[in-house]
């Protein structure tokens, strides 16, 4: 009891911190996280910022390759763009190759209704504008309940879970963080299907620095630099 009463207390201060979600980011440039395999650096995960008064845009590239034995048997390549208008998104477009196969994610807000309309590879449809898109750059990630996939635009409902206080060191550096587990809120979905994340959040810039999971072998997305 007693530990779950100290995980609410760290998740509300993170919250009541964190609440400014995009203006927080309103000094950032680019965010560049490298991604690795069993320990061996295999792409890379880019976002860029750019702003037009109250419009802030970023964009994503993402692009990574497994090899065996020389013979390529993973590839993904992808680009996403989100908008905002101050603190509310209003649209969100990608296309990835995945293996050679298309997929895709077209969002728009419908300012009428306050509704996401979405039309994606694996959904089409509604959405509540509580969702966020699943992207590694956006600490809010870390409060919703769940997240639309940045690949598909299917919808996933997820529960956050404060694990510790952990010191973490990324190419040299040393951070205090704070250290989450994200999972699927449905258990009985297959395990392809699941969401089962460890992330690692930068007190101080409100950055995500690392993220883990194992799915045919032990994957890392690690922060390496901001501007």
């Amino acid at each position: 009891m007693k530990k779950i009463f100290f995980n609410i207390i760290i998740l509300f201060f993170i919250t009541s911190n964190l609440n400014a979600h995009i203006l927080h980011y309103k000094n950032f440039k680019k965010i560049e996280m490298e991604i690795f395999r069993n320990n061996e650096l295999i792409g890379y995960n880019y976002y860029f910022f750019t702003r037009d008064k109250d419009i802030t845009k970023i964009t994503n590239q993402i692009k990574f390759t497994i090899k065996l034995l020389g013979t390529t048997i993973f590839d993904i390549e992808g680009y996403g763009e989100e908008k905002y208008d101050k603190e509310k998104l209003i649209s969100f477009n990608s296309k990835t190759k995945q293996n050679k196969k298309e997929k895709f994610v077209n969002l728009k807000l419908d300012k009428k209704n306050n509704k996401f309309i979405i039309k994606g590879s694996s959904y089409t449809g509604k959405a509540e504008t509580s969702n966020v898109v699943g992207n590694w750059w956006y600490h809010k990630l870390l409060q919703a309940k769940s997240q639309i996939s940045p690949v598909s635009g299917s919808i996933k409902e997820q529960v956050i879970t404060f694990i510790a206080k952990e010191q973490i060191e990324l190419y040299g550096k040393n951070f205090e963080t704070e250290h989450f587990k994200l999972t699927s809120k449905n258990m009985d979905l297959p395990d392809n299907k699941k969401l089962n994340f460890d992330i690692w959040l930068d007190k101080k810039t409100g950055l995500i620095l690392k993220v883990k999971y194992s799915s045919m072998g032990d994957w890392e997305y690690r922060l390496k630099k901001y501007e």
